[in-house]
């Protein structure tokens, strides 16, 4: 149980695109008991309220409150930012999780279909939710945008040329809104950040009890996934813009 009022992130607000699936309710939870107000989106509400619900039982009635947006909509992430901005007062992070994954036995066998499917999914909601929370987190005193990213985008395996490529081109999207934040902050340095936490791949607790000799050898559980985003607010902003922190062995 976090202290919640008295939590490291108390009186931030913090919105977690993706936040339907196990990493997003580990964020959600964890945001939440230290003391943040945090608002999920997800495109499947009823994934998303059982999250919100989750989070709102394990932190005690913390505010967590849900909202089904279309990330593959500009205007309707631009709606999303605004509206947190003036229920709320501020926006202090937007931590990126919507994630999805397809893959090939060869790179002969590559899918275009899959790229355009992951090209949606990894890299324009991507540049919508930047574009749309940027300078309201720019407007924060510690506001941050937190992309997961997997560690195939600086090393792609032949079956995976889609999905490294798609992660790439959001790392590279992210590195660039903080050179934004970089910019603005002026010879003082950036006090908003855009950082990138790369995982291998994740795991949580459904996964192990399906696959119990499973090793996972390398994968980030969701938990501490949410504890290494919750430590991007407790580091100064000129050490985590634009830069990539690795969750696990650098390729």
């Amino acid at each position: 149980m976090g202290n919640g009022a008295n939590g490291p992130l108390s009186g931030a607000v913090i919105a977690v695109a993706g936040a339907g699936g196990p990493a997003g309710r580990a964020a959600l939870m964890r945001l939440a008991e230290a003391g943040a107000t945090v608002i999920g989106a997800d495109n499947d509400p009823q994934r998303l309220s059982e999250a919100v619900d989750a989070a709102r039982y394990a932190s005690g009635g913390a505010s967590v409150t849900g909202d089904t947006v279309d990330l593959l909509d500009l205007q309707s992430t631009r709606d999303w930012a605004a509206h947190i901005e003036k229920d709320f007062g501020r926006v202090d992070g937007l931590v990126h999780l919507v994630g999805g994954w397809r893959g090939s036995e060869t790179f002969t066998k590559t899918s275009l279909d899959d790229w355009d499917f992951l090209e949606l999914l990894l890299v324009k909601t991507v540049q919508h939710t930047s574009l749309a929370f940027h300078e309201a987190l720019q407007r924060s005193e510690r506001g941050r945008y937190v992309l997961i990213s997997a560690a195939g985008a600086s090393k792609p395996t032949a079956g995976n040329a889609a999905y490294s490529a798609a992660k790439a081109a959001a790392e590279a999207w992210t590195l660039a809104m903080a050179d934004f934040f970089r910019k603005a902050g002026g010879a003082e340095g950036p006090t908003s950040a855009a950082t990138i936490l790369v995982v291998k791949a994740l795991v949580h607790d459904a996964m192990r009890a399906e696959r119990p000799n499973a090793k996972f050898a390398g994968f980030t559980d969701v938990k501490d996934l949410a504890e290494a985003i919750e430590d991007v607010w407790s580091k100064p902003a000129a050490e985590v813009n634009g830069n990539r922190l690795w969750l696990t062995e650098k390729p």
